[in-house]
């Protein structure tokens, strides 16, 4: 069966504020949770970005049954793996008999660049986290381990909180050859919105789980979603390669002056107070191939999205 799943949005929420919400989300009934992992908010109107690895502690004492995921954390400059890998052990451990996601990508130079080093083009960067799953890997087995490989260096490193369970690493992807990459050295498969290249990460011999994020704005009325989603986040509807590349929230606060609400409003944002449209979108999702779907709530009002699911939206699936 597919699971239904919910984000907590480290770009607009306090930490405090986060904990409480993955509380509802599991009184309501989500399968899972995913939370963001960004040194920066998109802009400046989003307003937060807590440490994850901190927050997520919080959320593991606050909640009793709920899978949790981290969609998705770059393990390549801001981060060397061997401290990702101790961190992301450390959270799965304190969701004892849970499944954590670990989810990794390439990033973007918007939370990476802010500790000074280069901000390498696509390729190389994709070659730095296959490199990097290796560390992570060879330390979640719990040996002690030394690695002197092209992009980084470990000596005499030694995890001893681990997790009963090893996290599947769900690697995010969206061109053909990061899909392909993904399948070769990835326990699953990570995406903003349903993207084709599931199948080519499958036909590469991809396997294991595949999340889905839907981003929404449940409001009263349609323009009011439109309009809160606009002065939010504006960014969703930035084309090509710009999200990866921009390096501050003021440099995307000036990119997307040229993104107006009608682009909002038709674009992949769901607008509105329509259950429908909600399960549509995760149906579509699931038959696209993705057996995790969830859905972030753009804006203050996350109980508007609560009470949807709960009413019509959970109970459809």
């Amino acid at each position: 069966m597919p699971e239904i799943g919910y984000t907590l949005s480290s770009e607009e929420h306090h930490p405090n504020d986060l904990v409480e919400y993955a509380t509802r989300a599991e009184e309501v009934g989500f399968d899972f949770l995913s939370v963001s992992d960004h040194y920066h908010p998109w802009n400046s109107n989003q307003g937060e970005s807590p440490f994850v690895w901190s927050t997520l502690g919080g959320v593991a004492a606050a909640t009793d049954d709920i899978d949790v995921g981290v969609g998705v954390s770059a393990p390549i400059v801001r981060m060397h793996p061997a401290v990702y890998a101790q961190a992301a052990a450390t959270a799965a451990a304190m969701f004892d008999g849970r499944t954590f996601y670990a989810g990794v990508g390439t990033g973007e130079a918007l939370n990476e660049h802010v500790v000074g080093d280069r901000w390498p083009e696509h390729e190389v960067r994709l070659a730095m986290l296959a490199e990097a799953v290796e560390v992570v890997d060879r330390l979640w087995s719990g040996e002690q381990v030394s690695h002197h490989g092209e992009h980084y260096t470990v000596e005499n490193a030694k995890l001893f909180t681990l997790p009963e369970e090893r996290p599947p690493i769900c690697v995010s992807a969206y061109g053909e050859r990061t899909a392909k990459a993904a399948a070769e050295f990835g326990d699953g498969f990570w995406s903003v919105g349903p993207q084709e290249t599931v199948e080519t990460w499958e036909e590469a011999g991809g396997d294991g789980p595949r999340l889905c994020q839907l981003q929404a704005c449940v409001a009263d009325s349609e323009a009011e979603a439109v309009s809160t989603a606009h002065e939010l986040w504006p960014n969703s509807a930035l084309p090509g390669e710009l999200s990866n590349v921009l390096p501050t929230p003021v440099h995307f606060e000036q990119a997307t002056e040229l993104v107006s609400e009608e682009d909002i409003a038709e674009g992949s944002i769901l607008t509105g107070p329509d259950a429908q449209q909600h399960i549509d979108s995760i149906q579509e999702a699931i038959d696209m191939g993705y057996d995790h779907v969830y859905t972030m709530q753009i804006g203050d009002d996350q109980e508007a999205l609560f009470d949807l699911y709960r009413e019509e939206v959970l109970p459809s699936f």
